[in-house]
């Protein structure tokens, strides 16, 4: 039989059908997915209690060590755009969850693994985005069944699911210590008012070199990291201490920057040094008369905010110093002490003062702090003071601090909590495996296959503890079909245990928001079919 005569297709000078190149969409798509998931792969080992750390080096030559998923990527000079998303996805579930952070970018580059899958095998990525979309709604449901209230009051959950966030941290040996120190903190500042509202910045974490972690300890009151200045022997230790915040300077006024004032004989210049010691004596005064004993005075650029005569004066008035008080820390100050700042001295009262009933210097390893406590009408904030062998540790104690006070702020605006080691995703990934049975045509394919990305999270907990990954993820599976929920992978003994009796639990809304968030960031890399550079 002859070949078939090659079909020439007639040029037709219809202006509809006109000649469309499908490779070069193929290709961004394609390169954007595997720039992405280079990024989740970087990520993908420190997942987990037993994932590695990063050591960053940035271009300055400071070195960061850090486990949490955000900081790494944070810092990671990602060039290509698609792979930028990836961090900005990391970003928000820190700003949303606080914490699950390596998670979420794991997740995402699963599902960017199986979209590349789909999309070979010649799905319209629209079909793959909106199925992805329906499967994560149906997830989230999943979830929220699967969840088990928690009450406030119910102290030990809260410090489970904390010392939960902290242990895949650098610090996680002294979980025990900063869980329910995190706990503690985040209760003290709800606001019986509004009861899931918590402002982190109502708690403030000063850092001070020397000691170990263990040392950390929980504030009830304000820590100065600075000592009082004792430039003319001024007290050190004040109680029953009348607190003035200024935002005014004690030294004698100056004038504007281009000008200046030229004496010519000596007693003109005995003169204005007397003036300038009556103008200082005389705020002095007005300050002593309202029984202020102890002063935070703002830093100021203009002038010098106090002189060393000023100094001199005060310390004769036995009043306490601490100067140099940061801009943005003021309105954390007079919230805690419950003052107002006086901007001006003619301003000062005493009811503009704070009230307490210690204001001392303590030394802390190679330096000094101010702590005032017992704090008469104290506002809701409190403060951590967190110590640290060197400095990497102790911004690593910073970072895995924030991340278990998010995890315990998530349960106060969401009182739900979720078991954890993978659980979850398993749970996910066998329901949805099942919804795709149900569905027809494409979207029950793409369903099916958004289920098995999901199954990375515990294969990657497995694989990061050095156990075998696949017969770890068959025999969860096959627990969950049994019925088990709560079955997951407990890292420290190596085996498959109900991770709920082993206290591993992490609020609701961070596997939820990290479910969302991955989704919407692939659907977002899926619509994307050219880059166009702009000049």
């Amino acid at each position: 039989m002859a070949a078939a005569p090659p079909v020439v297709s007639q040029p037709r000078s219809s202006k509809t059908e006109s000649y469309v190149d499908n490779k070069r969409k193929e290709d961004i798509r394609q390169a954007n997915i595997v720039a992405a998931r280079a990024v989740a792969d970087a990520v993908r080992t420190s997942l987990g209690p037993k994932g590695m750390d990063k050591m960053i080096s940035t271009a300055s030559g400071e070195v960061i060590i850090t486990n949490d998923g955000a900081t790494i990527l944070n810092k990671m000079e990602v060039l290509q755009p698609a792979a930028k998303m990836l961090v900005e996805l990391s970003k928000s579930q820190d700003s949303a969850a606080g914490d699950g952070t390596t998670t979420v970018v794991v997740i995402a580059g699963a599902l960017l693994k199986q979209c590349l899958l789909l999309l070979s095998h010649g799905i319209h990525p629209t079909v793959i985005s909106d199925s992805l979309h329906k499967a994560a709604i149906k997830a989230v449901d999943v979830l929220t069944a699967m969840a088990v209230p928690v009450e406030l009051s119910d102290r030990d959950s809260l410090v489970k699911s904390a010392s939960t966030s902290l242990n895949s941290k650098v610090v996680s040996q002294y979980s025990k210590l900063l869980a329910p120190l995190a706990v503690d903190a985040v209760l003290s500042v709800v606001d019986p008012a509004k009861p899931d509202l918590v402002d982190l910045r109502d708690i403030k974490i000063v850092k001070k070199l020397g000691g170990t972690v263990d040392d950390t300890e929980f504030v009830r009151g304000l820590v100065f990291d600075k000592k009082v200045s004792h430039a003319a022997g001024g007290p050190t230790r004040m109680e029953n201490a009348k607190i003035a915040v200024i935002q005014f300077q004690i030294s004698p006024p100056k004038t504007d920057i281009e000008q200046s004032i030229i004496v010519s004989d000596y007693t003109q210049m005995d003169r204005i040094l007397k003036e300038e010691r009556n103008y200082i004596l005389g705020m002095i005064k007005k300050i002593k008369a309202t029984g202020c004993n102890v002063l935070l005075i703002q830093k100021s650029i203009l002038r010098d905010a106090v002189t060393d005569l000023s100094l001199h004066y005060l310390a004769k008035a036995k009043i306490l110093v601490i100067k140099d008080v940061e801009r943005d820390e003021i309105e954390f100050i007079t919230k805690t002490l419950n003052c107002l700042p006086i901007a001006n001295i003619e301003h000062f009262r005493a009811e503009k003062l704070g009230y307490a009933d210690l204001v001392e210097e303590v030394s802390l390893g190679d330096g000094k702090i101010v702590k005032i406590t017992g704090i008469k009408d104290m506002g809701r904030t409190t403060t951590v003071l967190v110590r640290g062998s060197n400095q990497l540790v102790l911004d690593e104690a910073e970072r895995s601090l924030h991340d278990a006070l998010c995890v315990v702020r998530c349960l106060v605006s969401k009182r739900f909590l979720i078991a954890g080691g993978g659980a979850p995703e398993i749970e996910l990934s066998r329901q949805l495996g099942a919804w795709a049975k149900v569905l027809h045509g494409m979207e029950g394919y793409c369903v099916r296959s958004f289920a098995e990305a999901l199954e990375v999270v515990p294969y990657t907990l497995a694989e990061n503890a050095g156990l075998n990954p696949i017969s770890i993820v068959t025999e969860l599976r096959n627990r969950h079909a049994q019925g088990e929920i709560n079955t997951g992978i407990n890292v420290r003994k190596g085996q498959i245990t109900n991770i709920l009796e082993e206290n591993v639990v992490q609020p609701l809304l961070v596997s939820t928001s990290a479910i969302t968030l991955a989704t919407e960031c692939v659907r977002m890399i899926l619509k994307i079919d050219d880059i166009v550079t702009v000049r």
